[in-house]
């Protein structure tokens, strides 16, 4: 197993997108949700184990066994009821460990959760950066065609007019075409510049989502009695989104012979993608990539 695995597989072709980066939240809130439940579950084993072994204290304690019998077979009840006392000791002493292990996943859930709020911070803020920087990029660039056509119009009008002989009109539509062309000089600086400017805030966002991904890598690994390979194997295979990250949006001049073509990957518009719940698949215990703690046991042997 590569440690590539997560951030490897976790990408969309559409820049807008934050399908990858759910997927790998949604699994962690599980994980919570999961933790919780089995801190839960050892409390309720807890008590039970508790429960029962102060009962049993409480019957060899005080409840007589042949307090008349003498010899051979007083020896022998009394053996019995002693036996009775270290069963009921074992069970009270399996409750202090069972919530000693509920306590320190007590503590692991909430040392992730911290994490978790950090990570998922940080990159909310570089997805609305990002689709933030990708609103203005994509108005810059309808800008910048709109002045281009202005622009040809303008030319257009004075190659008609070539033929009139009111040299006033002619001097305004000289001046219109040269008002154009400074318009369209601008826009075309300006749409470069949220060019350059969105690409800067990808490559920051494209650096924040590996961090995340290793961050879950380092929660994988801290839960070294699962079966870790597997589970990371099914949840991949389960949920990948795409193996390569958005190609960065490249600037079209408007005259160029290819403007009409659309390079691989490059999002079209503002399809903000809409987060949400994932669809969770279904597992089963007989799945043989469903994960197994291997020999691991509550119980006392």
């Amino acid at each position: 197993m590569t440690r590539s695995l997560f951030k490897g597989n976790f990408w969309s072709a559409d820049i807008l997108s934050t399908v990858g980066y759910d997927s790998i939240i949604q699994h962690l809130n599980n994980g919570r949700k999961n933790c919780k439940e089995f801190e839960e579950f050892l409390k309720e084993r807890a008590a039970v184990e508790e429960r029962y072994g102060k009962d049993l204290l409480s019957l060899s304690r005080k409840k007589p066994c042949g307090q008349f019998e003498t010899n051979t077979l007083k020896r022998a009840l009394e053996v019995f009821k002693q036996q009775v006392d270290n069963v009921a000791q074992c069970h009270i002493q399996l409750a202090q460990s069972l919530r000693e292990e509920a306590r320190k996943m007590e503590e692991f859930r909430e040392k992730q959760k911290l994490q978790r709020k950090k990570t998922e911070l940080v990159m909310d803020a570089v997805h609305k950066q990002k689709s933030l920087q990708f609103k203005k990029t994509m108005d810059a660039k309808k800008n910048y065609e709109q002045k281009c056509r202005d622009k040809d119009e303008a030319e257009q009008a004075v190659s008609r007019s070539a033929n009139l002989v009111n040299p006033k009109q002619q001097e305004k539509l000289f001046v219109k075409l040269a008002t154009s062309k400074t318009a369209v000089e601008d826009s075309d600086k300006a749409y470069m510049l949220h060019i350059s400017t969105l690409d800067k805030v990808r490559e920051e966002w494209q650096s924040e989502h590996i961090k995340a991904c290793e961050m879950y890598e380092q929660v994988r690994k801290s839960l070294e009695m699962c079966s870790i390979q597997k589970d990371i194997e099914y949840f991949v295979n389960q949920r990948k989104t795409g193996q390569i990250p958005p190609a960065p949006i490249m600037y079209e001049n408007f005259y160029s012979p290819q403007k009409n073509a659309v390079p691989p990957g490059k999002a079209t518009g503002p399809n903000l993608a809409r987060r949400g719940p994932l669809p969770i698949p279904k597992t089963s215990p007989d799945d043989p990539d469903y994960s197994l703690v291997d020999d691991y046991s509550l119980l006392y042997q």
